[in-house]
């Protein structure tokens, strides 16, 4: 693998292993750039996040990791922080990062991909969940504060799926974030789910090529046999749906890299 830019750290309290047996782990694996974006604190849902005192240890601890590789692999530091309005800390959009991702996991209070909260999924129409799932990712990107989007389609995750094609409930998303400049991850840790698919889909991903939205690479790691899982799959399916390279960020800026 080359790059890697979703890794969580035991920080947010549902991950295992230290970040340098992360960092060695993507060391081993060939990786020349990897990225730990642990989940962002925010007054929200701090069960599964760090909280705030927690940001200047996080940033110790990856810069301490990033003096200790140079010249090895390049270690890039950044959030994941959920687009929840209302919620979002400027001390997280002002932090002095590489990157940001912007992901959604609540509509509505609601964690759609939890599996404490599952059974909300029966209480509901499915087509009515995919379109208020993609109205926030448009209004993520229109938000215009994050670098790349967090597993895209995540909505998928227990393999419910809609009966409205996929494409025409995405479709204006996309366009935001062709409009916003951001890139799009894709990630293996659909792989590990039940939905058992990268995210996104195939469909949305021919959208994204023909549409010449950037991406880049993620296993979204939460313990150490996770780093890199299945990178083989995602970078193979890159190549097939065109891409040629895949986007880093360093200080905010995008850089591109041969895959």
């Amino acid at each position: 693998m080359i790059v890697d830019l979703h890794n969580h750290t035991p920080l947010c309290n549902h991950a295992t292993g230290t970040p340098i047996d992360y960092a060695k782990a993507a060391f081993n694996q060939g990786c020349k750039f990897y990225g730990f974006s642990d989940h962002a604190p925010m007054n929200f849902d701090q069960k599964y996040r760090m909280s705030f005192k927690d940001m200047d240890d996080y940033k110790e601890a990856i810069d301490i990791l990033k003096a200790e590789f140079r010249d090895k692999m390049e270690i890039l530091f950044g959030y994941e922080v959920d687009y929840l309005p209302g919620f979002i800390d400027d001390r997280v959009l002002n932090a002095n990062v590489d990157y940001l991702i912007g992901s959604v996991h609540f509509l509505n209070g609601w964690g759609f991909d939890n599996p404490e909260f599952i059974g909300e999924y029966k209480n509901r129409d499915i087509d009515q969940i995919y379109i208020d799932y993609f109205n926030a990712i448009k209004e993520m990107a229109k938000f215009g504060k994050f670098d790349i989007v967090g597993h895209i389609d995540l909505i998928k995750v227990f393999n419910y799926k809609p009966k409205t094609d996929i494409r025409i409930i995405a479709k204006d998303a996309l366009n935001e974030i062709k409009k916003s400049g951001m890139t799009v991850e894709l990630n293996s840790a659909g792989l590990r789910k039940p939905v058992g698919q990268i995210y996104p889909g195939d469909e949305i991903l021919k959208m994204m090529s023909q549409m010449g939205i950037d991406i880049t690479l993620s296993s979204d790691a939460h313990s150490i046999e996770q780093v890199g899982q299945n990178m083989d799959k995602i970078i193979k399916k890159a190549k097939d749906f065109g891409y040629s390279e895949v986007a880093i960020y360093k200080n905010r800026e995008k850089i591109m890299v041969k895959i």
